[in-house]
């Protein structure tokens, strides 16, 4: 892996040599990175000045180069070896993994497993041993019978609206390792009250991995701060899905880039709110 921005004398190239180079001793292709390496890439903004932790929301997304979110209905195709260790990093740096109910359906999402490469950090940090997964769901169209709402190893959170069918909240509560939690007055989610619900349940380092409906939510909210976006070097054409879907925002969110990487041709940018 090469770090490609920000630009340090470590990723300058050195006088008459070849470009490219991301530290020193190493080749134009860079090296593996390490997961404490990944980790310190991609941490989360510390605590204020008091103290104090606000919550940050990230989304992490993998994109084609002609801006096909997945293939075929799924973001596996589209992956690579180095995205998956960038997406464990992220989970494991994250209080809770914030998903839409119709990406647990496509993708098989099971519950979020202990890592013992990041037992120390997430100790240290005073995280429990993985991240609580919160589903996103106004009809609670979910198979509660799945191990995500059994037997996760941190109880999985549903968040959903208040007049959602009562029979339905009712059979996620029966859950024995799910939590309701009413983050909307209609039968939908109110994206910032959702960030504040998760918030005073302690769960202040967020992370989303969409899909691209709850993104766009969360977009037109006004309550993303930061994307993680793989750029993958294929091209798929057809009627995909993009990162973001649903209504147009009313004036666009302009994001800084804060670091890019890059390793196999696969580009591990990363923005935030400017």
């Amino acid at each position: 892996m090469r770090r490609l921005f920000p630009v340090t004398d470590e990723t300058a190239a050195p006088a008459g040599g070849t470009t490219g180079t991301s530290r020193a001793g190493e080749g134009p292709e860079g090296r593996e990175w390490s997961l404490a390496e990944l980790a310190a890439a991609y941490a989360y903004p510390g605590p204020g000045p008091g103290g104090d932790r606000q919550p940050w929301l990230r989304a992490n997304m993998v994109s084609t180069l002609d801006g096909a979110a997945q293939h075929e209905g799924r973001s596996q195709p589209i992956s690579s070896p180095a995205d998956m260790r960038v997406f464990g990093t992220l989970r494991a740096l994250a209080d809770v993994v914030l998903v839409g109910a119709e990406t647990v359906r496509l993708e098989g999402y099971r519950p979020a497993r202990a890592r013992a490469e990041f037992a120390a950090a997430r100790e240290a940090a005073g995280q429990g041993p993985a991240p609580a997964v919160a589903v996103v769901s106004a009809g609670l169209d979910l198979d509660f019978s799945l191990p995500l709402f059994t037997t996760p190893l941190v109880d999985t959170l549903v968040l959903t609206g208040a007049a959602a069918p009562p029979d339905r909240i009712a059979a996620a509560e029966a859950a024995a390792g799910t939590r309701v939690v009413i983050a909307g007055d209609g039968t939908g989610v109110d994206p910032a009250r959702a960030v504040r619900a998760l918030a005073e349940r302690g769960h202040t380092r967020l992370l989303t991995e969409g899909g691209p409906r709850l993104l766009g939510q969360l977009v037109a909210a006004g309550v993303l701060d930061e994307l993680c976006l793989t750029v993958a070097p294929m091209l798929v054409a057809g009627d995909a899905q993009r990162i973001a879907g649903g209504p147009s925002v009313t004036l666009p969110s302009r994001f800084t880039l804060k670091s890019m990487l890059e390793e196999d041709g696969f580009l591990f940018t990363r923005y935030a709110r400017s």
